[in-house]
């Protein structure tokens, strides 16, 4: 016979459980790697937003040079129906892109005139997305490219082997920014297409977890760093496993100090013109990959330990596309189990 005190002890379990694993008030004491590493794997899903120039460009890396922040010519903004979308698609997190190669930032930096709030919008993004993450209960991580092609040495709108900029010291500026005035960062996902600013990722992680010790550091390529393995345009899998990753095998299959897999790729399907990981024309705006097929990564992440990140670009008003917020709905029902998922 099940007795009250049995119940009881197995609801204290239940509470421990939830306040061990529970994001801590105090952000800036370090806790286990182990223990953090089962926090993160149990957001298990996200979005990924990125919205920067490129969303006005029309193609994936926008030349910065002749650009400065009128530029970024977004009509209005909605973070909250980008976490409302998130919740009800059943995601723990938002991976937010804070500043693409063209070192334009989504936020209120100190470090260059090159930023949001000296645009048209006049608004820190990223201040408004923290607010409607911890409204909606969704946590926060970051994108951020290491390099930046204004920068010395830096070859405009070109990739690393062309010309890598390099200013450290501006790259250890932003960064602490982000660890220090939006709260807990979940993790940084640290873009390493244009270089890595000057400061190794070694020296990366060290500098991030100065102020942020249970923030989770990733990079893309590059030298292998950090406890975060991540798989741009990759699949579910477990950690080691070459086949889950399109462009880190090496880091993959030689690093060992990882302890989480992160995985991403766009929602928008293969098509003619436009970006990919940004909003891409109108005429796209009926393009999107099928729910059971992102629900199957899901169930893919879940099974493998790792957490998937969906990539959508809001548009020109800062919303998500309908079709978007259509499929991911349908995605959050097949997770709550409202709508019954049959493999065909």
């Amino acid at each position: 016979m099940i007795t009250k005190s049995f119940l009881m002890t197995i609801s204290f379990g239940v509470l421990l459980i939830g306040f061990v694993y529970g994001q801590s008030n105090d952000y800036t004491k370090k806790i286990d790697d182990n223990l953090r590493a089962e926090q993160i794997k149990e957001m298990k899903f996200g979005m990924f937003i990125c919205w920067s120039f490129s969303t006005f460009y029309g193609k994936e890396w926008t030349p910065t040079l002749d650009k400065d922040a009128s530029y970024f010519k977004a009509t209005g903004i909605d973070t909250d129906q980008w976490c409302k979308v998130a919740k009800d698609a059943g995601m723990g997190y938002i991976l937010f892109l804070s500043k693409h190669h063209d070192g334009f930032c989504l936020w209120d930096t100190k470090t260059t005139d090159k930023k949001v709030t000296n645009s048209p919008l006049g608004i820190d993004v990223l201040a408004k997305l923290r607010k409607s993450c911890d409204k909606y209960g969704i946590k926060l991580g970051l994108y951020f490219s290491e390099g930046d092609w204004n920068w010395p040495g830096a070859a405009d709108g070109k990739g690393w082997s062309a010309g890598i900029g390099k200013n450290p010291d501006m790259k250890k500026a932003q960064l602490k920014e982000l660890c220090t005035q939006y709260g807990p960062i979940e993790f940084f996902w640290m873009d390493h297409a244009v270089g890595d600013g000057g400061l190794s990722h070694k020296e990366t992680v060290e500098w991030v977890h100065q102020f942020q010790p249970n923030c989770f550091v990733g990079f893309n390529h590059g030298t292998a760093a950090g406890r975060l393995s991540l798989r741009e345009r990759g699949k579910p899998g477990e950690i080691g496993d070459v086949s889950a990753t399109k462009y880190n095998k090496e880091a993959e299959e030689n690093y060992k100090e990882y302890l989480v897999a992160e995985f991403t790729y766009p929602i928008l399907p293969k098509h003619d013109g436009g970006a990919d990981w940004f909003y891409s024309l109108p005429e796209h705006d009926h393009l999107c990959k099928p729910a059971e097929e992102l629900y199957k990564d899901y169930l893919g992440a879940v099974k493998y330990g790792n957490i998937f990140s969906i990539d959508v670009g809001p548009n020109y008003e800062g919303k998500i596309r309908d079709i978007d917020v259509e499929t991911l709905s349908k995605v959050g029902k097949y997770i709550s189990g409202e709508i019954k998922f049959v493999e065909e």
